[in-house]
């Protein structure tokens, strides 16, 4: 019973990280662009830390939905974190919130400046996992980290296919020259380490959001293209497709109406583990400094800037992303593993 459950749950789990990534900035708490606003006032404060403020209003904005979808929204006002206040007449007089609770120092706004939360002007921030070093919301950060994880798993494996299907067609339709050409560059990249060939297209194609796609999208191809091979080899020789063959039927129409479907589970199994793959790489280039660049958002780069707090300071900083990796990973891993065994004929 709990074994047929794993893929329900799986499925649910990454429902809920896709849900999450697509409405992040209609979910989260600090809902501006890449959750980014700093204040080292409130820096490295524990799970459940809740501040006061003062909205101070600015240039108004306007935001559509497709722009605070895609990246957030632009505030209108400027937040003070306060300690104390105290209301006379139409002056807030107040106490900027810092970490030297002995500080006395009253500043003064007039209420007109001020946006009011329902009949109050002090609007109340809680932290449902705390902050990080640089006093932005960890939860947030952790939210749109999911963002990044997924596109670059989605990316990722679409360039892998597109490479992989098509060299692998040829290889094993086609035979001859071709095929050993193609053999050969397989066992090649097959021979260079993983991570290691990673980490140097990286450093070739620079540190950003698209050449993490491609540096990681280019190294998992070579199982796709060796195993559509495999599976092209074996249904070029059965007697349908020798059929087809002597109606005078293109090559392009055999492979991609005939051959191609009934290669396509094992497949889906490949690109399901490679998803995994891609996260687990993707984390490991942000935390090598090698992945997407500061401000947005990364497990890896949470992970990295936090590491050492897990002895010293707040460990919840570093092990609510690792937690999200590893949860995320599982349930595509076991989604694989499902798909491997449902689609496994010997099974049946």
């Amino acid at each position: 019973m709990i074994l047929n459950s794993i893929p329900i749950i799986s499925g649910g789990v990454i429902f809920i990280f896709v849900f999450l990534s697509v409405f992040a900035y209609y979910l989260i708490p600090q809902n501006t662009n890449m959750s980014n606003e700093i204040e080292l006032s409130i820096a490295k404060k524990p799970p459940g830390f809740r501040v006061n403020y003062l909205f101070e209003k600015t240039n108004k904005t306007n935001n559509n939905f497709f722009n605070k979808l895609l990246f957030g929204e632009k505030l209108s006002y400027k937040k003070i974190p306060i300690h104390k206040y105290k209301l006379r007449n139409d002056t807030v007089f107040f106490i900027e919130y810092t970490n030297d609770l002995e500080n006395n120092n009253f500043k003064k706004k007039h209420i007109e400046k001020l946006i009011f939360n329902n009949t109050s002007v002090i609007h109340s921030n809680f932290f449902f996992l705390g902050t990080d070093k640089f006093g932005r919301d960890l939860l947030s950060r952790i939210i749109l980290g999911s963002r990044l994880s997924l596109a670059v798993g989605f990316f990722s494996v679409l360039i892998s296919l597109v490479i992989g299907l098509f060299l692998g067609l040829m290889a094993g339709y086609f035979g001859g020259k071709i095929d050993v050409l193609i053999q050969w560059l397989i066992n090649v990249i097959w021979s260079i380490p993983t991570l290691l060939l990673v980490i140097s297209l990286s450093l070739v194609l620079g540190k950003g959001f698209w050449q993490l796609f491609l540096a990681i999208g280019f190294t998992m191809w070579v199982e796709v293209a060796r195993v559509t091979r495999g599976e092209v080899l074996k249904i070029k020789s059965k007697p349908y497709v020798k059929a087809i063959k002597s109606l005078g039927y293109s090559n392009s129409r055999i492979i991609f109406k005939h051959i191609f479907p009934n290669i396509i589970n094992p497949i889906i199994v490949i690109s399901t583990a490679n998803f995994a793959t891609a996260i687990l790489l993707e984390s490991g280039l942000s935390f090598l400094g090698l992945g997407v660049q500061p401000p947005i958002p990364s497990w890896g780069t949470i992970i990295k800037n936090h590491y050492l707090f897990i002895l010293v300071d707040n460990p919840f900083t570093a092990i609510f992303p690792g937690f999200c990796i590893v949860l995320l990973v599982l349930s595509f891993m076991s989604l694989g593993n499902f798909f491997r065994d449902l689609m496994d004929i010997k099974t049946k």
